[in-house]
């Protein structure tokens, strides 16, 4: 099993560019970043530059799930992968499918409110239990969600929470534990976020600008992003795009910034290539972690540049989708899987002022730019950094390389 083929459904998502891949990709095709605007704290009525899904969201469907926002886009991503699920059901049985999702946030629109009546009155609300603010509880709730008896798993790798979730549901598949996973993130912008992030003097008060000489900080966003990882193609007649390789490390540099030289991104991405069986030259598109922040940014173009030189297109979705936390990974990837359906590169929005003290990538806006050379999007890479120096790079390729 190990050396078996990862094949990914199309993605399930919801952000703030609105419900599924086609409006992700309307966004991020023409850089239009209008999702990240003015919000408001619930607590101490603070404004920030946020992207936040304000489209209409069902109630989960099972009284089981809390009615929360965060639950609501779950159930909302989930939706779109039925068929999928059914399929991976039918085929392989339901015990052999498994859950992998990451996450940043832990349930604090429940676990806020819930502590707050406990410190007034000495008593917790009606309903509300620990495990409810535990990191496997939107696991356990996908799992429930499908009817699945596979292992769920929950992934919190900071920043990249769900591209780490995508890398250990391909482990669960190619150690024969599981046949199918359903695999991503999902995170809110919390008021815990918002002001924690804020504390960190790291918040922009303008839609985020990576790797401009004018970048100010990281708009928070929020998402539910989820795959059907598998060993074979589940629908007939779907793209067939596979997880060709990966490559995780972990420089532990500092508790929050990155290795300001990029060691540990470009480890990652070197693991991810040779993983893959690829030499740089044979990616076509970088998906970058660009969270707009002076050192992340910096870090990561100085690895990028190591390993890639300045020609290979490059965009981070952040600057359209706000920074998504535990559901950034698996939103770039979609982003990743878009582009390579369509033979098309995503574009990055922002001034186009270019830092001159970083070395030159190749950052793709909207235009002509977005053309592939050849007509052809092969091969991308996707990168997720997290804090405490968690770097993961994945490799997505339709076809054959």
């Amino acid at each position: 099993m190990s050396g078996c083929m990862i094949y990914f459904s199309c993605p399930a998502v919801v952000s703030a560019c609105g419900i599924g891949a086609d409006a992700l990709w309307s966004h991020v095709s023409s850089a239009d970043n209008s999702a990240i605007r003015p919000v408001r704290t619930k607590y101490g009525d603070r404004e920030f530059c946020a992207a936040t899904v304000s489209c209409p969201l069902p109630a989960p469907a099972s009284s089981r799930y809390p009615d929360t926002h965060l639950f609501r886009m779950v159930a909302a991503a989930l939706g779109q992968l039925e068929e999928h699920a059914d399929c991976a059901i039918k085929k392989y049985g339901a015990d052999r499918i498994g859950v992998c999702a990451g996450g940043c946030d832990n349930g604090s629109e429940l676990s806020i409110e819930a502590h707050r009546r406990y410190l007034e009155g000495g008593i917790f609300p009606d309903g509300y239990r620990l495990e409810m603010q535990g990191a496997g509880y939107a696991a356990a709730c996908i799992k429930d969600f499908f009817g699945l008896g596979g292992p769920a798993a929950a992934t919190s790798t900071a920043c990249s929470s769900s591209s780490t979730a995508i890398v250990r549901a391909a482990e669960m598949i190619r150690a024969g534990i599981c046949d199918a996973v359903i695999a991503g993130g999902a995170d809110i912008v919390s008021d815990l976020e918002l002001l924690g992030f804020d504390s960190m003097e790291c918040v922009s008060p303008v839609p985020s600008n990576p790797f401009s000489v004018n970048r100010s900080g990281i708009s928070l966003g929020e998402a539910a992003a989820f795959f059907v990882l598998s060993r074979d193609p589940l629908l007939p007649g779907e793209p067939k795009v596979t997880l060709a390789g990966y490559g995780e490390s972990s420089d532990a540099f500092h508790i929050t910034s990155p290795n300001p030289e990029g060691v540990g991104a470009a480890a990652a991405m070197r693991r991810a290539l040779k993983s893959a069986g690829i030499g740089p030259g044979q990616v076509d598109f970088i998906g970058l972690h660009g969270t707009g922040t002076e050192s992340g940014d910096a870090a990561e173009a100085r690895a990028v540049s190591a390993v890639f030189g300045p020609d290979v297109p490059c965009a981070s979705c952040k600057s359209v989708t706000g920074h998504t936390l535990g559901a950034a990974g698996t939103l770039s990837a979609a982003v990743c899987y878009e582009a390579l359906i369509r033979n098309a590169f995503p574009a990055q929005a922002g001034d186009g002022e270019y830092d001159p003290e970083l070395p030159p990538i190749r950052i793709v806006r909207a235009g002509a730019d977005m053309q592939a050379g050849g007509g052809q999007v092969r091969c991308c890479m996707s990168n997720s950094f997290g804090f405490g120096g968690v770097n993961v790079s994945l490799i997505m390729c339709k076809d054959k390389i």
